[in-house]
């Protein structure tokens, strides 16, 4: 999937494994799986499913619906509309970027409400705007006890957008040792609050964006390669 995406981010893919997990599926989906379907499978099934992921492919442009919000009339503003709606019908990752005030979390939503997981929440939070240690809990959450002034257990913005998406605003300004930990929840799909042994699952769709150029930040050390 990372090789395709890295050379076609916007071709279809279906998976089809006769020995996969639950959490393979999630994370499949999470990479920008069109589907993800299980041996045995019958011959409608996957002719159905093929059908489905070429019409949403071919089709996804015209929905007059989409990204209602945004007003333009430059060609640039054209093509990023359709590529927006191109990828709001998968999962992938994506990661805008753009000067402040140009419409990043506009565009953002407008992905999240274009996609399957419309029903469920888009919760935002500026990585840049909260405290290092704050915002380590307002990410993951944190048990009861974990820190001074945690007087109940708080539950994450991780899990509190499980099946929906999570919008990491200025992802550019996340301290390094955030970086580490976020680079893990993308890799497992879980969750572990702070001060707390137990991980949990999620399914959560990441859209981050930034004004800053994360090539030269990667560049000079300043944000993870991997993450990027």
């Amino acid at each position: 999937m990372e090789s395709i995406h890295s050379k076609t981010p916007l071709l279809p893919v279906i998976i089809l494994s006769g020995q996969a997990q639950i959490r393979d599926a999630v994370k499949a989906t999470h990479m920008g799986s069109a589907a993800f379907l299980t041996k045995p499978i019958e011959k409608d099934k996957l002719s159905g499913q093929v059908r489905h992921t070429l019409n949403v492919s071919a089709d996804g442009r015209k929905n007059s619906g989409f990204a209602e919000g945004i007003i333009y009339r430059s060609n640039i503003m054209a093509e990023l509309v359709d590529l927006s709606m191109a990828v709001a019908a998968t999962s992938v990752t994506v990661f805008i970027s753009g000067e402040t005030g140009t419409g990043k979390e506009i565009f953002a939503k407008a992905i999240h409400e274009g996609s399957e997981r419309s029903e469920a929440p888009f919760i935002g939070v500026n990585c840049g705007a909260i405290p290092e240690q704050l915002l380590e809990s307002e990410l993951f959450g944190h048990e009861k006890g974990a820190f001074t002034g945690a007087a109940t257990r708080h539950e994450g913005l991780f899990q509190a957008a499980n099946g929906g998406t999570l919008f990491l605003d200025e992802i550019g300004d996340m301290p390094l040792s955030l970086q580490v930990k976020l680079l893990r929840v993308l890799q497992d799909m879980e969750v572990r609050p702070v001060g707390s042994t137990k991980t949990y699952p999620i399914d959560v769709r990441i859209i981050s964006a930034s004004h800053r150029d994360l090539d030269e930040m990667v560049n000079s050390g300043e944000f993870r390669a991997d993450l990027y």
